[in-house]
C-alpha cells in the first residue's frame, strides 16, 4: 500500500494497526479518507487473523483534527466525510466487535475527539489534548460527541467542554478517566501494540462477547442518534454551519448570525 494513502494499515500478529496519514492536514478527515477508514474497519472486523485494533495518527502533532474544514469550506457537502453504515470518517457508528484502541498521538479535537470516544479505550502522548470545539465553528459534535463525552467524563467537565469549545490536557483527560495512561511520543505505538497484543492472547469469543455486553451497559443509542440527525438538519441549515469553515479557512473571526 502506497505512503500516500489516506489511512495505512499494517498487521502485528493479531493485532491491526490503523493510521490516519494525512499528517499535513492535522491528519483531518476528508472524503476519501473517510471512504478509506470504512473499507478498513470492515476488513479488520472481518479478518479470522485480527483479534484487536489499533487506531492513530500519522506525525506527533495531531491525533485527527476532525473534518477537513477546509473540503467543507470548498464547497463540499457537509455528509462527505462520512459512510452510510459508518458515520463520520466511516468509523464512529461502524459495527464493530472486536476491541479498539485509541492511540491518540497529539490534538484529538472535533471529529478526532469523536473517533478517540468511539474506541473502547484511549493511550495518549503527554501533549494530547482534547475538544470540541463544534460550536466556535457554528457546528455541532453530532457524531458522537455530544453524548459520549458526558458518559466519559464528569457532567460538568463534559458540558463546559461542549458548550465552551475548549479543550483539556492529556493530563486532565488521564486524571477525569477519558485516557487509561499517558506515554512518552516515542512509546505510544508500542504500548498500544502491547497492550492490544494482551488483549489479543485472551480467547477471543469471550473478550467480543463481553464487550458486546460492557458496551451495552452505555444504553442504547438509537434514540440519541436519531435526535442528533434532528440537531445536525437544523445546525446544517444555519448559515452559521457555512461562515464557521468559511472564516477558519480564511484565519479570520467568524460573525454569527444566530441569536
Amino acid at each position: 500500500m502506497s505512503d500516500a494513502a489516506p489511512v495505512l494499515r499494517t498487521d502485528h500478529g493479531h493485532v491491526a494497526l490503523l493510521v490516519i496519514n494525512r499528517p499535513r492536514a492535522s491528519n483531518a478527515i476528508d472524503a476519501a479518507a473517510a471512504r478509506a477508514m470504512a473499507d478498513m474497519v470492515a476488513a479488520v472486523e472481518a479478518d479470522p487473523a485480527i483479534r484487536a485494533a489499533v487506531l492513530t495518527g500519522a506525525g506527533e502533532q495531531a491525533f485527527c483534527a476532525g473534518a477537513d474544514l477546509k473540503e467543507l469550506a470548498a464547497g463540499s457537502a457537509p455528509g462527505e466525510r462520512s459512510t452510510p453504515e459508518g458515520g463520520f470518517a466511516g468509523f464512529v457508528f461502524a459495527r464493530r466487535a472486536k476491541p479498539w484502541i485509541a492511540a491518540v498521538n497529539g490534538a484529538a479535537v472535533a471529529g478526532g475527539l469523536e473517533l478517540v470516544l468511539a474506541c473502547d479505550f484511549a493511550i495518549a502522548v503527554r501533549h494530547a489534548r482534547f475538544a470540541l470545539p463544534e460550536v466556535q465553528r457554528g457546528l455541532a459534535a453530532t457524531a458522537g460527541g455530544i453524548w459520549r463525552l458526558p458518559r466519559a467524563l464528569p457532567r460538568g467537565v463534559a458540558l463546559e467542554m461542549i458548550a465552551t469549545g475548549e479543550a483539556i490536557t492529556a493530563a486532565q483527560a488521564r486524571r477525569l478517566g477519558l485516557v487509561n495512561r499517558l506515554v512518552p511520543p516515542g512509546e505510544l505505538r508500542g504500548e498500544a501494540l502491547r497492550v492490544a497484543g494482551r488483549i489479543a492472547a485472551n480467547a477471543p469469543l469471550a473478550v467480543r462477547e463481553s464487550l458486546a455486553l460492557a458496551r451495552r451497559a452505555l444504553d442504547d443509542e438509537t434514540a440519541l442518534r436519531d435526535a442528533a440527525a434532528g440537531a445536525a438538519r437544523r445546525v446544517l441549515s444555519h448559515e452559521d454551519a457555512r461562515e464557521g469553515p468559511r472564516a477558519f479557512a480564511q484565519g479570520r473571526a467568524p460573525q454569527w448570525r444566530s441569536a
